[in-house]
């Protein structure tokens, strides 16, 4: 009996899996598309109630349907899952949940699956599981002993659950910003930010107009001429940022997103309160104590919750082990329509994008699907 060998098998259901389960479906093939969580968008639906995309609607939709009339600016966490359950729905690509992909193997001139469920072969395999997938934090010395709660960003809960309550935020980049944007919300206590370099920051908003809306423009500029736009962007609505506390900035902002895969952080009422003084921005920690944090100046913060905005990693090193196609930390070393160093063998939305993650993820479907399919 012979073994079947499918055409394409995607890994992940999120915007890029569907994304690309739906361009080649344009070409005519039918791609498995393999999920290992019950539903669709179960990393949104893990998040706080408050969450939405930093992305304008109109640069936060797959191929073909943009949000339904009534969707605000900035979709929240509810209309994102809803989205993504329409689009699977109205596309009709059928998703194998609970399907957990566990190795990919080269086996002659095709792909070995390995999954929870047995093992499954293909000419192409694409990777969609996200460049946010395992959150990580650094080892910090003495950060088991802290008696304070110690938690990374992506555990943040709701803001109602750090009312009265002290908190250090460790980390500017997006992430980090996210939080803060939420906290001056609440009702807390002192919050600190401590951070290594300045952050490379835009408003989500100048009065009424979404920033995000000129990132094409800003996209397709020479990266020197990029960097130049965005600081001067940020100089002239935020001021000169090392008054507030903050390191220089190392490196342009589209070089920290293009080259180091570090988002532009968006500002939605942080920089305010820092100038306020409702936020204070400290050095950068080195350590824990069981009562308090220490920072490289030698002071120390007392924090009733520390949030360790500090990024994530791939979770991609065991599934890929032996493939040569990820760096130390998980990343793959080519993203988009390339294969990564293994002819069948496509990554997607793997490093962010300042047009966003879904306008970003239907570009790249688009071509990883059309190259497939004239290898055909």
């Amino acid at each position: 009996m012979t073994e079947t060998i499918e055409e394409v098998i995607v890994i992940g259901a999120g915007a890029a899996g569907l994304a690309t389960a739906d361009a080649l479906a344009r070409h005519g093939i039918k791609a498995s598309v393999l999920e290992k969580e019950a539903h669709i968008a179960e990393p949104w639906r893990q998040r706080h109630e408050r969450l939405a995309l930093n992305t304008h609607r109109d640069m936060s939709y797959l191929p073909g349907m943009p949000y339904p009339k009534g969707v605000p600016a900035f979709p929240p966490k509810a209309a994102v899952i809803a989205y993504l359950e329409r689009y699977a729905e109205e596309r009709n690509i059928a998703v194998e949940f609970g399907t957990e992909v566990e190795r990919v193997a080269r086996e002659g001139d095709h792909w070995a699956v390995r999954t929870n469920k047995g093992t499954r072969r293909a000419r192409n395999v694409v990777v969609a599981t996200g460049h946010d997938k395992v959150p990580w934090m650094p080892d910090w010395p003495g950060a088991s002993e802290y008696r304070g709660r110690l938690i990374h960003a992506a555990q943040f809960g709701s803001p109602k659950d750090y009312e009265g309550k002290s908190v250090l935020v460790i980390g500017a980049g997006n992430s980090g910003f996210d939080a803060l944007n939420y906290l001056i919300g609440a009702k807390t206590a002192m919050i600190h930010l401590a951070a290594r370099a300045g952050p490379s920051i835009l408003p989500k908003r100048i009065g009424k107009i979404a920033v995000q809306r000129f990132s094409r423009i800003t996209n397709a500029l020479p990266i020197p001429l990029g960097n130049f736009v965005v600081a001067l962007v940020q100089r002239l609505l935020f001021g000169d940022l090392r008054k507030l506390g903050f390191a220089p900035v190392k490196k342009g902002g589209i070089s920290r997103l293009k080259e180091d895969h570090v988002a532009i952080a968006a500002d939605d009422g942080a920089i305010a309160a820092i100038k306020a003084g409702r936020i204070k921005v400290v050095a950068p920690v080195t350590g824990f104590k069981p009562e308090h944090v220490v920072l490289a100046d030698g002071t120390k913060v007392k924090a009733d919750i520390v949030i360790a905005a500090t990024g994530y990693r791939t979770g991609l090193d065991k599934m890929l082990d032996g493939l040569g196609v990820v760096d130390d930390k998980g990343k793959p070393k080519v993203n988009g329509a390339e294969p990564g160093g293994q002819p069948g063998l496509w990554f997607i939305s793997m490093q962010p994008s300042i047009v966003g993650h879904f306008y970003a993820a239907g570009q790249e479907a688009k071509a990883i699907a059309a190259k497939i399919a004239g290898r055909k």
